[in-house]
């Protein structure tokens, strides 16, 4: 990959935000305190997971993988931008960048699907949920969502780096990802553009169709509680979910879903900072904030049921 891109060719420059100075030390800032809150919160989600034999249930299971994701897909770009808000990478990191976080974000994707499921089990089928939802079936489920998302970004990546760069090496992004790279190809980067869509199509919204379909079915069953202090319990659980699911999925279907003769450099860096930075360090407020009674999550359906 390294001759076909030129033999003096040693790696990328990250222009990041260099066409707005003024911003770089608010940013700085900003996504140092978001850092520090993400690794704080996930980690207690993680820690009180395995701790509390009240969180050792499914739900609990699925979300202590989803503060490892958090904070594995966080560091994987944000310490770096600490240090160089603008900077360069050498072409090895650029190509471990690239691997792990887009394979860190596509077993978010698939993992958000798998929680929705989750959740209509203990609401729709509480007297069978501990029969469906056992550990077998759920370190199955976990396994697959990793074992999918990295498969998918060994294939994203091989395609992206087996293109010509031709000495470009200016990247106008903050980190190594697909649509900027694509940018500095010196051939038709076609292929690849409708690979990467119809793969964001596959990992993107085939978990949305599966939440909508799943929480559909739970709106049904919830309305028919006659008590409205149920149907709140079971809101609020289910409704952190959603929020997380609106966060992630509205953003990275923007910016991978769009045609590239509509892609903005400038909104992709933001809208890539809001999921690599923003969804993170929220995910742990919202789970903890919208979920009162999140110390017994698994058996509230069965409990209103």
């Amino acid at each position: 990959m390294e001759q076909k891109n030129g033999s003096s060719f040693t790696g990328f420059i990250l222009l990041g935000f260099s066409d707005r100075p003024q911003l770089e030390l608010v940013l700085f800032v900003v996504l140092l305190i978001f850092y520090l809150f993400t690794l704080l919160g996930n980690t207690t989600i993680i820690a009180l997971s395995h701790l509390d034999p009240h969180l050792q249930t499914p739900m609990y299971f699925f979300l202590s993988n989803l503060s490892f994701l958090d904070l594995c897909y966080t560091t994987s770009t944000v310490p770096q931008l600490l240090v160089h808000l603008r900077g360069s990478i050498s072409f090895g990191g650029c190509v471990a960048q690239l691997f792990i976080s887009l394979g860190l974000g596509c077993t978010e994707c698939i993992l958000l699907g798998v929680m929705a499921l989750d959740r209509y089990a203990a609401i729709c089928r509480p007297l069978h949920y501990t029969v469906v939802m056992h550990p077998r079936l759920c370190a199955l489920m976990a396994s697959a969502s990793w074992v999918i998302g990295f498969a998918n970004s060994l294939l994203q990546t091989v395609l992206t780096f087996l293109l010509p760069f031709c000495g470009r090496n200016k990247i106008d992004h903050f980190f190594c990802e697909v649509p900027p790279l694509l940018k500095l190809a010196c051939v038709d980067p076609t292929v690849n553009e409708s690979v990467l869509f119809f793969v964001g199509v596959m990992i993107l919204l085939v978990p949305v169709a599966l939440i909508t379909v799943s929480y559909g079915r739970i709106v049904r069953a919830v309305l028919r509680i006659k008590s409205s202090a149920g149907q709140r319990k079971v809101f609020g659980t289910c409704g952190s979910h959603i929020t997380v699911v609106s966060l992630f999925y509205g953003t990275a279907i923007y910016a991978y879903l769009q045609p590239s003769n509509n892609y903005s450099q400038d909104q992709g860096k933001f809208i890539s900072l809001f999921y690599t930075v923003v969804t993170p360090m929220v995910n742990p407020v919202i789970y903890t904030l919208r979920n009162k009674d999140s110390m017994i999550p698994d058996d509230l359906g069965g409990k209103i049921l």
